[in-house]
């Protein structure tokens, strides 16, 4: 498959180079990581620009573009600056649930605000001790009259305390069998009544996108807010993990090539012995294997994100794009500390840091594990017993 870029498709990544190269400060993203917060005015010019939400229809704001386009501009602004690049693209976390599935008045309410940049949207996914295993939520959601009324607590919400809606899945039949199949999405507004920010979490990586645990308690919502059809919400999640595990492959793939570019300027100049570190062999068979993986990476995420607009979405080659760039990040970043030495270890050589964004993209959405239970299950097949 031939991914030489169309003429628009470059210019969208070189607009958003031009975008990340004036906007992304370094000590600015330093002091912002160690607080946890995030610089929405940054968040308004990219959406003003277009940036946001650029795989949306142009019907409610979005750029009317593909996946692709959007992988192309999540790896850039990750390549110039892993942790604002990472913040970005999760500012409209789960909006593509309304988008994909949500009815045309949610769409025309919510997502012009998202892509413009004055909204971060998220999705309340997860609960407490139990992981990616969705088989079974225990977050409720009860209809009464013309209202839904949400009960439960959802835990790892990427922005959870700064979010202006979530998107949450709920079961509502819990009679069913499997228990996925009574399972649906609901938006829900975080200054509605009965939602309380709980336990906002120190973590290592991606720390302009700080993770919280929500609680819902006796949320009313009205009817409309369901995302789709009521006992959908599993499949639909399926669906969207499909399409952001290749935008989470895009973000690792961007963290290694900017880890990989500052290694590469740092051995160009560094000298021992009286030669450039890159004339070493050592050092020249290090570089090598960092391209080499991140190349791999590259192909694999592009090749899922053509499939998605193709019509062809694909888990099994979703996870097989964000295992293998997950890897690719983890890899290249550890090897480019290894060359900066003393110097890779310093926040302001930034290495370090996207070393650790490394890791949230590596586990975000499923670590590897997950992803290989998914690659699994479609080499293997279904097994008769």
């Amino acid at each position: 498959m031939d991914f030489k870029l169309t003429k628009p498709q470059k210019e969208i990544k070189k607009a958003a180079w031009e975008f990340a190269r004036g906007k992304f400060d370094k000590e600015m993203i330093i002091e912002q990581s160690k607080t946890q917060t995030f610089p929405m005015d940054i968040l308004k010019q990219a959406g003003e620009l277009g940036f946001i939400g650029i795989h949306f229809d142009e019907a409610y704001e979005g750029g009317g573009l593909g996946l692709f386009e959007d992988v192309l501009l999540t790896e850039t602004f990750c390549r110039k600056d892993s942790t604002l690049g990472t913040a970005l693209k999760f500012s409209a976390y789960a909006a593509e649930c309304l988008v994909r599935f949500g009815d045309k008045s949610l769409k025309e309410k919510f997502i012009p605000p998202i892509t413009g940049g004055e909204m971060i949207s998220t999705g309340a996914f997860l609960e407490p001790d139990q992981g990616y295993d969705l088989s079974t939520v225990k977050t409720t959601a009860a209809l009464d009259d013309t209202e839904w009324v949400i009960n439960g607590v959802k835990a790892f919400v990427p922005f959870g305390d700064q979010a202006g809606v979530y998107v949450v899945l709920c079961a509502t039949d819990q009679a069913v069998e499997p228990k996925t199949k009574g399972m649906s999405m609901f938006l829900v507004e975080s200054d509605r009544e009965g939602v309380f920010i709980e336990n906002r979490s120190e973590k290592l990586g991606g720390r302009m996108v700080p993770f919280a645990q929500v609680r819902f308690e006796n949320v009313r919502v009205p009817f409309a807010n369901l995302v789709g059809n009521e006992g959908m919400g599993h499949d639909q999640l399926d669906r969207f993990f499909t399409e952001n595990r290749i935008q989470v492959a895009a973000m690792a793939l961007g963290t290694a090539q900017g880890a990989f570019d500052r290694a590469l300027a740092y051995v160009k100049e560094r000298e021992q012995f009286g030669k450039k570190l890159a004339q070493f062999q050592v050092t020249r068979h290090k570089l090598a294997d960092m391209a080499a993986q991140i190349e791999a990476a590259r192909y694999l995420t592009y090749y899922a994100a053509t499939r998605f607009d193709q019509g062809k979405a694909s888990s099994r080659d979703a996870a097989i794009a964000k295992l293998t760039a997950g890897r690719a990040a983890m890899a290249v970043a550890d090897e480019a500390v290894q060359l900066l030495g003393g110097y890779g270890y310093m926040t302001e050589y930034e290495v370090e840091h996207f070393y650790r964004d490394a890791k949230h993209a590596e586990i975000f959405q499923g670590p590897p594990g997950v992803q290989k239970d998914i690659i699994a299950d479609d080499v293997i097949g279904k097994l008769k017993l």
